[in-house]
């Protein structure tokens, strides 16, 4: 909610992986970390390790979503930078 209100052009979800899996990498040494998904596949498929509710509003208001792990210390730099890290979620 935060982004839109401020008219962010992106929010930045923070979680304890570093991005959207197909399924639970910490369970799943095979899993496949997506490098971008839609809000529609990430939503039906119930892939996002979060609340719905927040990727349903970054939908609404169009807010695409970078999935990143913020457990590594250069995460949000290398996001500023536009290094490829973590998962694009966007419609």
């Amino acid at each position: 909610m935060r982004a839109s209100e401020i008219g962010a052009d992106i929010s930045l979800q923070a979680t304890k992986v570093d991005g959207i899996y197909d399924r639970d990498p910490k369970l799943h040494s095979d899993a496949i970390c997506f490098e971008q998904i839609s809000f529609t596949d990430a939503l039906t498929t119930r892939l996002l390790g979060m609340d719905s509710t927040t990727c349903s509003h970054c939908l609404d208001n169009k807010i695409p979503m970078l999935v990143v792990d913020m457990q590594q210390p250069a995460t949000v730099r290398d996001a500023v930078r536009g290094k490829k890290i973590g998962t694009l979620v966007s419609d």
